[in-house]
């Protein structure tokens, strides 16, 4: 497994899981869609400083989007900019974030069940254990000890939220070979001006804050950096495996939501906590082999030769990740692989 991508995944699973902790506190003073608007915003933001740096210091060109290439960000920044944020925020308003950051496993499992389904990706028996395991695990997070009652409609916006981001996952990862710097920004400016759209029609103030700058910032790490980071890991781990490690994300959540906004569910904490590791588990265990076929391509993205599948030499000795125009020749192995850019293929 890529150790670099690894790397990125679980770094990004941290700064997005402290997310529903901070964002039940904003959302306290600023509205759902707008929040989840200016949260993207400031991603965007947030990337565009770090991109206009690093052209400012002469790095390395990069793979920017190809015609072919927008359907598949349309459809992502729909799902996984307006639609998933503007219903995590509504959902975090009801129920609390110690129940929303748990739910967020539910993306790992959302991510996997519509690559499974739509894209024909592997799906093996942990994969339902885990999906079941979860599942149980969401009904017990619908309760509110408040209340005394199971409270459905936060915890089923939630649900909805990880089904888009899901999709968001999917649809990325077909473009995952992209400069994963310019999809973020696309997605942040894209998402966070369409949420503020609707937000502004709905008659909510947008008016400068204290509050709202810390949106823009909050957002500039928890969703900006960690969205470059997700995309970066991506290009090594597949849609459904990157989808597996972030489910990290979900516990740092509910660590911060105990000891920053002292939440307490009761009874439920327990079990529900229990039965969400037990299926991040089974997701993070999950492995596939068999033998496939890679047919002779030729395409350009960035890559390094210690992955097994760039294998071509050059005439001067480059080590780490670099980007060129570069040859795979047809070849039939068997190995441990996971859908990632250069396994497309169907189950």
């Amino acid at each position: 497994m890529n150790a670099r991508s690894l790397a990125y995944i679980l770094l990004s699973a941290i700064l997005f899981g402290i997310s529903p902790p901070i964002a039940k506190i904003l959302v306290r003073e600023i509205p759902p869609v707008a929040l989840a608007g200016f949260l993207y915003l400031g991603a965007f933001f947030g990337l565009f400083l770090f991109w206009a740096v690093k052209r400012s210091l002469g790095a390395e060109r990069k793979i920017y989007l190809r015609k072919q290439d927008i359907p598949w960000l349309g459809g992502a920044i729909i799902a996984g900019g307006v639609l998933a944020p503007i219903l995590l925020m509504k959902g975090l308003s009801l129920i609390s974030g110690f129940a929303t950051s748990l739910l967020l496993n539910l993306e790992s499992i959302a991510t996997a069940l519509i690559a499974f389904m739509i894209f024909k990706e592997h799906a093996g028996k942990r994969f339902w254990a885990a999906l079941l395991s979860m599942s149980i695990g969401g009904v017990l997070l619908t309760w509110d000890s408040s209340l005394g009652q199971f409270n459905v409609l936060g915890s089923l916006l939630v649900v909805l939220a990880m089904f888009f981001w899901g999709l968001d996952n999917n649809l990325t990862g077909m473009i995952s070979d992209r400069d994963p710097i310019f999809i973020a920004m696309s997605k942040g400016l894209a998402g966070g001006l369409i949420s503020l759209g609707i937000a502004a029609s709905l008659g909510i103030s947008l008016s400068l804050s204290g509050t709202i700058i810390i949106a823009l910032l909050f957002g500039a790490f928890s969703y900006g950096l960690s969205l470059v980071l997700f995309i970066m890991a991506l290009q090594g781990l597949g849609a459904a495996r990157a989808a597996a490690f972030f489910s990290l994300a979900p516990f740092v959540g509910a660590a911060v939501s105990v000891l920053i906004l002292g939440e307490w569910m009761g009874w439920v904490m327990l079990p529900a906590t229990l039965l969400m590791i037990a299926g991040a588990l089974l997701m993070v265990s999950e492995s596939h082999a068999h033998e496939h076929h890679h047919a002779r391509v030729v395409h350009e993205h960035y890559h390094r030769h210690d992955d097994g599948h760039h294998t071509h030499e050059h005439s001067e000795g480059i080590e780490g990740y670099h980007i060129h125009a570069h040859v795979h020749e047809e070849v039939i192995h068997t190995h441990p692989h996971c859908p990632d850019t250069h396994h497309r293929h169907w189950h």
